[in-house]
């Protein structure tokens, strides 16, 4: 029996680990469409004076499965880089070392705020607490108290996703805040004390060419076994099979030619609202409606290139507090450590907006004093003039999990697992917040699904139960 020929949508980690693993297993014949100049999507890296840069702030956690972690081992070889965590937040006027440390916390954090939070922790003891509630402020509430939660989280929220926390799903507290109660927290903190430290604890995983450097290996892999890899391929249109032993075709352009691939199955990594706009015949006027309800936070990176050698010590700086319109910045030289280039560095800040709104349409110029306005009122004025300031722009950057986004997201993820042969899977796919270990987490368990020339739904409706359980790593 011949190989199940699958198009994939999407050169992200969840794309290109498919394609590598159905071609590593000879599963399938993959061909895949990556409309970008880079595999890796928003996790991945490109070029520039002489350093890569990624798509903000990006690493490879110790949490990722084991035998994932072998494979891009293998992958990279001694590209891969284990480097110390060395960030730091800004809370209250005062920087606090992040990932957390006992001896920081007692020198620098701010004193009103340490006691609130052990009055918090008390109270939590105590009987008649409030139930936990379903929005994300009751949660943050209820699980970290009113210290934490109106002095950190709740701000941050603000900023992260552009709605009020009381908007917000308790999803989305459950699925991005690691630290979600008092006992997570403590034990983050007393994973920083010598002897205490679980395997890992305070590290990451980062390739010298930038934390892209994943995908491209991956996607260099699977070419390498046979898999059709096509760089800067849009796909167009996708038509449904007019029967179930008719193949799907797939309309795709790149590099001025344009293509129509059959297929046995299409594996779709793109937000799945864009999947279901994209196929014909139509989905059904309520679904396309779904859709409309089912949003994401853009985002757009702000780099700043200065004539030093080194900005700070630090690989990111966290900005919780609602005067600084930034999120984040992290300087990716330090991630990789390479030192290089000499005299030169460049810093990434975080700018989370809606796309099409007064900050997504304002100049790199004008992006640019943003940054250096922030930084200056958080006592980091930049040590000299940036040499050059340019953006990157990010239309679906975070899942908004809005109160009651279950039920259009049911209706749009429904349909779509109702057409046969059509996985919508990844970050994107599930819209789910995810780390890249989780993405290719999902690549494995698909290409697991795929044995003897059929997909296993049943084995993917399993699957899909533990990814609704992932929760992102800080």
């Amino acid at each position: 029996m011949a190989s199940p020929r699958v198009v994939i949508l999407g050169g992200g980690p969840a794309g290109v680990g498919a394609a590598r693993e159905l071609a590593r297993r000879k599963l399938g014949a993959a061909t895949l469409l990556e409309a970008g100049a880079h595999y890796g999507g928003n996790a991945g890296s490109f070029e520039f004076g002489g350093q890569w840069l990624d798509y903000g702030s990006h690493r490879l956690h110790p949490a990722t499965d084991p035998a994932i972690l072998a494979d891009i081992r293998a992958l990279l070889g001694a590209d891969l880089k284990d480097r110390p965590r060395h960030g730091r937040i800004r809370l209250l006027g005062k920087w606090i070392h992040f990932p957390l440390k006992p001896v920081d916390l007692l020198l620098r954090l701010d004193k009103s705020f340490a006691v609130g939070t052990l009055r918090d922790m008390v109270a939590k003891k105590l009987p008649g607490r409030a139930p936990e509630g379903d929005t994300f402020e009751s949660v943050i509430r209820a699980n970290l108290g009113s210290t934490i939660a109106d002095e950190f989280y709740l701000p941050y929220a603000v900023k992260l996703w552009g709605r009020d926390p009381k908007e917000l799903s308790g999803v989305q507290a459950r699925k991005r805040v690691a630290a979600g109660s008092f006992g997570k927290l403590v034990r983050k903190v007393l994973n920083a004390v010598p002897g205490l430290k679980p395997p890992g604890a305070g590290r990451f995983f980062y390739p010298v060419r930038g934390f892209g450097q994943i995908s491209e290996a991956y996607a260099a892999e699977a070419a390498k076994l046979g898999a059709d890899m096509r760089l800067g391929w849009r796909m167009t249109r996708i038509e449904r099979p007019a029967s179930d032993s008719a193949p799907w075709r797939v309309h795709a352009e790149g590099h001025g030619r344009s293509d129509v691939i059959e297929a046995d199955y299409v594996w779709s990594t793109i937000p799945v609202t864009l999947l279901a706009r994209a196929l014909a015949p139509t989905a059904p006027q309520d679904v396309l409606e779904a859709t409309q309800a089912v949003t994401y936070r853009s985002m757009i990176l702000i780099y700043a290139q200065l004539p030093v050698e080194q900005f700070t010590e630090y690989d990111a700086h966290y900005f919780p507090g609602a005067k600084t319109r930034i999120t984040r910045l992290s300087e990716p030289k330090n991630y990789s450590d390479l030192g290089r280039p000499k005299g030169s560095t460049i810093l990434c800040a975080e700018l989370p907006c809606a796309m099409g709104d007064a900050v997504w349409k304002m100049s790199d110029e004008e992006l640019g004093q943003l940054l250096a306005d922030d930084l200056a009122g958080c006592g980091l004025p930049l040590p000299a003039k940036p040499t050059q300031v340019f953006t990157r722009r990010l239309p679906q950057a975070y899942p908004i999990y809005l109160m009651g986004y279950e039920a259009p997201l049911a209706k749009v993820e429904s349909w779509v697992e109702s057409v046969p042969r059509l996985l919508s899977y990844g970050r994107q796919g599930l819209f789910q917040h995810d780390n890249t270990h989780h993405a290719l987490a999902m690549a494995y368990g698909a290409v697991d699904c795929m044995q003897s020339g059929r997909f296993d739904t049943n084995h993917w409706g399993e699957l899909r139960q533990v990814f609704a359980k992932h929760v992102v790593e800080d």
